[in-house]
């Protein structure tokens, strides 16, 4: 008899917990649901931007410079920024040197705002279209239009050599 008391009993009042904390938990996102729902769809755009099978970037307007080495990235022309920003991409081979992939913060007269670098997370030596992420702080920008450039690391310093794609952003 003791049993059947503490498992049924046990049961019915675990279940009724659970119930209470789901119904509380969908309450809370339902609360903050803006919140939520760009953490999707942030998380969604990164993971498709990594994969290298995936369609090549269709809408390049307003991007300049050496588009078409661009395969696929994280921060769409005129995104509004700030904060510290993480990124990924996959762009054409070409651009590393030692893993190493130039970025630039510009304004619109592309005069240098802020300097970084991105790490490739594929092989890097090739031709071959090669992922790589990053992040960036915007906190210190000013605000308004500028660009995020991403840059070939050229260790030469042979200006021909120089190959860039310009994508314009809203530091905010």
């Amino acid at each position: 008899m003791q049993d059947k008391f503490f498992g049924s009993k046990l049961n019915s009042i675990l279940l009724l917990i659970l119930i209470i904390l789901v119904s509380g938990a969908i309450y809370i996102m339902l609360q903050n649901k803006e919140t939520y729902l760009n953490v999707f769809k942030k998380q969604t755009l990164v993971e498709n931007v990594i994969d290298k099978t995936q369609e090549p970037m269709q809408n390049k307007d307003g991007i300049s410079g050496n588009k078409d080495d661009l395969i696929s990235f994280s921060i769409l022309p005129y995104t509004k920024v700030h904060g510290i920003l993480s990124y990924r991409g996959v762009i054409k081979g070409g651009y590393f040197f030692e893993g190493n992939i130039g970025i630039n913060i510009l304004n619109l007269n592309k005069k240098v705002l802020k300097t970084s670098n991105a790490v490739a997370k594929t092989d890097w030596m090739t031709s071959e279209p090669v992922n790589f992420e990053g992040n960036i702080d915007f906190t210190p920008l000013p605000k308004g239009p500028a660009y995020f450039e991403i840059k070939n690391d050229n260790p030469s310093d042979n200006r021909s050599l120089d190959k860039s794609v310009l994508i314009p952003i809203v530091i905010e």
